[in-house]
């Protein structure tokens, strides 16, 4: 009865999500291409430097930003890029953005101003002739992939933190509280759909995005706290002494409710950090289909197909390693998660405006989204603060350890 419970939730779950889906591209704009995006957005940066030049700082600020965030995010132009050319070249198009805002609130002379804003164009307009020449090349299979890309993508990050909590509930034996864990991500789906038609309807387009960025970046940084509590806890019952009592009182007694709701907060927060973006980049993917809507149904579906298989497999392997080394994995696998949800929530902090970029110069840096991994000292900095802080935390712990 508990198993078919658990089965009619993932149905549930599986529903609510493609219902959403379905929902939100029926309140789309008519079809444009990547060329008619880019026109727009040259003729808004254009009237921005045109501003500055007329002195009108704040307004040319705002226009940048509108850009932002009404177009070159909002149409769907960012994500396309991200997932079908490179993330690199989205986060240097981002901070190009930001340096072009920084000239104009510093006021450094339309020169210069002029200049950020060539250099801008000059790096969308590049990344436009790629976009279109793959979708020429592809063909119909172009919408397929970027839909199948986008969701493998973003839906890794809470296909893991599902996978490992629910093998986790299993391994431990308090499978009861599994029905918590899909309440909370049920739950997560249907505030993510709540906000991105708030998003998408009912708030002023350009300032949602910015506000988006935020609700996005809060979240994310609350993540890391879960995770962090909960890797340190579950890295503390891999630890000899606290092993042995954990198993004495796992023959008694069940996982407290404080420690089973903040798993569940931990599936709610993976699921919804993703999800309300999800949302957003599908109702942009169909707004730009030019008529290969079927096709991103297809990638859709293929994508959900693969992170089924992805997770069946990795929580079959999670379920047959051993308790006390499935303890650590665990651990380990939370503790990964809660640096790249650091940098992840600092990156979408900066794209709000809250957080000021320092861009590292080094060409060579690497990019990886999945990894919250970005070329801003801020996001590395964080990054680097909380990897210290797990390793002293370890160290600590396995010197008390040895001293008892």
């Amino acid at each position: 009865m508990e198993r078919m419970c658990d089965l009619i939730k993932k149905i549930l779950f599986a529903v609510i999500f493609a219902t959403s889906l379905v929902l939100v591209p029926f309140s789309s704009r008519a079809s444009q291409d990547w060329e008619q995006i880019y026109d727009h957005i040259d003729s808004m940066i254009h009237t921005s430097v045109e501003q500055y030049a007329s002195g009108d700082l704040e307004g040319s600020k705002k226009t940048v930003n509108d850009t932002y965030y009404g177009v070159y995010e909002k149409d769907g132009l960012e994500k396309a890029i991200r997932s079908t050319i490179a993330s690199k070249n989205a986060n240097l198009t981002e901070y190009q953005f930001s340096k072009l805002k920084k000239a104009i609130r510093e006021d450094q002379g339309e020169a210069s101003v002029k200049s950020e804003a060539e250099t801008l164009l000059t790096m969308i307009k590049s990344d436009v002739i790629t976009l279109e020449n793959k979708n020429v090349a592809g063909g119909r299979w172009a919408s397929f992939f970027t839909s199948l890309l986008l969701l493998l993508r973003e839906g890794m990050e809470a296909i893991l933190m599902l996978v490992a909590i629910i093998a986790y509930l299993q391994k431990s034996g308090n499978t009861k509280y599994m029905g918590m864990v899909y309440n909370y991500s049920i739950g997560a789906v249907v505030a993510s759909f709540i906000t991105a038609y708030i998003f998408s309807e009912l708030m002023d387009k350009f300032a949602a995005g910015a506000n988006q960025e935020l609700i996005e970046g809060i979240t994310g940084l609350v993540a890391v706290c879960v995770l962090l509590s909960v890797s340190i806890w579950m890295s503390g019952k891999s630890e000899a002494r606290e092993w042995k009592k954990y198993i004495e009182n796992m023959i008694n007694h069940s996982i407290t409710s404080k420690h089973a709701r903040a798993l569940g907060i931990a599936a709610f927060l993976a699921v919804y950090r993703e999800g309300a973006e999800v949302i957003l980049f599908y109702q942009a993917l169909f707004n730009n289909s030019s008529g290969d809507t079927e096709m991103i149904w297809f990638g859709f579906g293929t994508g959900c197909i693969l992170l089924l298989i992805i997770f069946a497999v990795i929580r079959k392997g999670l379920v047959r390693i051993p308790l006390r080394p499935f303890f650590i994995v665990t651990s380990l696998l939370m503790f990964i998660m809660a640096v790249a949800f650091a940098g992840g929530g600092v990156s979408e902090l900066q794209e709000a405006g809250i957080i000021p970029q320092s861009v590292i110069a080094w060409e060579y840096f690497p990019n990886a989204d999945w990894l919250g991994l970005y070329p801003t000292y801020e996001t590395v900095g964080i990054q680097i603060v909380i990897l210290l802080s797990g390793l002293i935390t370890h160290f600590v712990r396995k010197r008390r350890n040895k001293n008892i």
